[in-house]
């Protein structure tokens, strides 16, 4: 099966199954389930019941919806409603009815008392419509006209909350922006926050993999053009809504999606924030941190989730957390790929299936905002973060984590990194083009949820620039962001950096902790700009703020690692590997030249690695 047919039959399944996997249990349990006195609910619902309509929108667009309740829900009672609004085909029609069955997850919350919505978003699935682009202002503006649908049905408590995972976290962001006053709480899960940043182009660099195949996925869902065999065995494409047996409406749907912009039309066009598309927008005209004050505003609750290898979410999550205080709103940082289903550790050699079931947690949050449940929510910690290597949850009041020591180790001669900085040299790198992190990234999570591995690192490392500290005395927690300055001359006006964070454990086993990326033409720091809140220096990335380097000039380039919380083993070392490529996910630059970077390191150009670290304790000290 090609790379693309995984992935498309990945985001289609949703939940794929065929990652190879450890068989050992992952430890990354709830921390509740060592709580037995205080249990989730079970459920008081012995079934559940779907329906699908077309619900109209304002402007006489009909959405399709798949509505689920409690089967044979007594006459009177009223539920609040969880709703998601999804990209990727909110149902599909199967060859056997035996197929046909009710998502897990959809089924644990109905039988718990809450009704559920799962809606193709316009110009996608059954739906009608046309899309100019993702999370255009009609999409968003439709969240206010399902919400006074679901608040006018007979079993509606006038209480909504919004959940979703990925593309479906962020319609649970841009739901708030209508301020509807039934929505009350949601739980944006694995979902972005700053596009651009974010996704698109981290650091600046384009991400041209995803913006390519993603686009290219999405396209073929609106055309119901997919292939049979990237299709889950036994599906026939999208499921008409009840109202439609024969696929008549759904034929005239479809129709009108070949209207759709092509997101894949964006790769390699993104070489600045504020480049426009072929539809005249730019990424930040949809992007969710655009709408963050109408989003604070609504008074929702926000629970945001995501994990170390989600693609650049955990930071999209922590920007989400501390620009958006609203009262009830948490943060959770899992060791978890996109979506959640697998763990994995730098440590690891594969991927394991998660041991963590977010659906009580869940639950714990929408009763108590959607029900008023009095279950402690109201008492859980801001912050909770799973470190890796100790593989234990932690908390905190607030992101970054209180009490951390900013350690600085310098590059220095012969791949070493040393406590001080030493007498000044250069180590001449010609940029590999060949270099890359391999088809199970954090990158490649991002599309259908695969587990991120990376599998020894010893072998790709043979291609960049490493530096090493002596073995550690004792372990070190780092947890946080860190960061490394990197001085440097290049043959060339631009150029990819990329610096990976390490650990060299003491049997040889390189193992990969969190990166760094930066574009050097958009090196620029920002102080002050941001148009958010984010706890380090901020670049924009716009065309007006950037600078080419001056070829054989020194020049320093600030590289903020995506955030973290790991601990190094005593005995093992940390190490740092400087690429100029990332052929599998990133855009070469400049394109069609191969630079040479001179990394500088001592004297007054000591290029050099920042960890946040926390204290630990010693054995005698536990």
């Amino acid at each position: 099966m090609t790379v693309r047919g995984f992935v498309i039959r990945s985001l289609v399944m949703l939940t794929a199954a065929w990652t190879p996997v450890a068989a050992q249990a992952a430890p990354d349990s709830g921390w509740w389930t060592t709580r037995p006195a205080t249990p989730r609910p079970p459920a008081t619902f012995g079934g559940v019941a779907r329906r699908s309509v077309y619900v109209p929108m304002r402007d006489g667009v009909r959405l399709a919806v798949d509505v689920f309740l409690p089967a044979e829900l007594p006459a009177g009672t009223k539920l609040p409603t969880l709703i998601e609004q999804t990209r990727y085909q909110r149902s599909f029609k199967w060859a056997a009815d035996s197929l046909d069955r009710i998502r897990p997850d959809v089924a644990y919350f109905v039988t718990r008392g809450y009704a559920y919505l799962v809606v193709d978003v316009r110009g996608s699935g059954a739906s009608f419509g046309k899309r100019r682009a993702e999370f255009d202002e009609p999409e968003v503006r439709d969240g206010w006209d399902l919400a006074e649908w679901v608040v006018a049905q007979a079993w509606s408590s006038g209480r909504i909350g919004a959940l979703g995972v990925s593309y479906v976290g962020t319609t649970a962001d841009l739901l708030l922006v209508n301020q509807h006053p039934a929505v009350k709480a949601i739980a944006p899960l694995y979902a972005l926050f700053d596009a651009y940043a974010d996704i698109v182009a981290p650091g600046g660099l384009e991400l041209t993999f995803f913006v390519r195949d993603w686009g290219t996925i999405v396209a073929q869902m609106d055309r119901q053009e997919v292939p049979a065999s990237r299709r889950p065995p036994g599906s026939l494409g999208v499921r008409p809504t009840d109202e439609d047996p024969d696929g008549t409406l759904l034929r005239a749907a479809v129709a009108e999606h070949r209207d759709n912009y092509r997101v894949d039309g964006l790769a390699g066009r993104m070489d600045s924030r504020d480049a426009s598309g072929t539809n005249g927008l730019t990424i930040d005209a949809t992007s969710t941190h655009t709408h963050w004050r109408r989003i604070a505003g609504s008074g929702a609750a926000t629970y945001s989730v995501s994990g170390w290898w989600d693609g650049g979410y955990p930071y999209g999550s922590i920007k989400r957390f501390l620009t958006i205080k609203t009262p009830g709103s948490r943060l959770l940082l899992g060791p978890w790929s996109h979506g959640g289903r697998y763990y994995f550790t730098p440590r690891d050699r594969a991927a394991r299936i998660s041991s963590f079931d977010r659906n009580p947690d869940l639950l714990q949050f929408f009763d108590f905002h959607l029900k008023g449940v009095r279950n402690g929510a109201d008492r859980e910690p801001l912050v909770r973060y799973y470190t890796m290597g100790e593989e234990r949850w932690k908390t905190a009041r607030t992101w970054p984590p209180p009490g951390a020591t900013r350690r600085t180790w310098y590059l220095a001669a012969d791949g070493a990194m040393t406590p001080t900085a030493g007498a000044p040299g250069a180590d001449p790198y010609q940029v590999d083009t060949t270099a890359g992190t391999g088809g199970r990234a954090r990158w490649n999570t991002l599309l259908g949820g695969i587990g991120a591995q990376y599998p020894d690192r010893a072998e790709a490392d043979r291609k960049l620039l490493t530096y090493d500290t002596p073995p550690l005395t004792r372990d070190v927690e780092v947890t946080g962001h860190p960061s490394a300055t990197i001085w440097l001359t290049a043959s060339t006006d631009d150029a990819g950096l990329l610096v990976y964070l390490e650990e060299v454990f003491p049997d040889g086993h390189v193992g990969y902790v969190t990166e760094g990326v930066v574009r050097a033409r958009h090196r620029a720091l920002r102080p002050g700009a941001a148009p958010y809140r984010q706890p380090t220096p901020y670049r924009s990335g716009r065309a007006a703020d950037a600078r080419p380097l001056e070829p054989g000039r020194p020049d320093s380039i600030w590289v903020d690692l995506l955030p973290v919380s790991h601990r190094f083993t005593a005995g093992s070392r940390v190490r740092v590997a400087i690429a100029g490529a990332d052929r599998d996910h990133f855009a070469q630059v400049p394109a069609g030249q191969v630079p040479t970077l001179t990394i500088l390191r001592g004297g007054a150009r000591a290029s050099r690695l920042v960890l946040p670290t926390m204290a630990v304790p010693t054995r005698g000290e536990r």
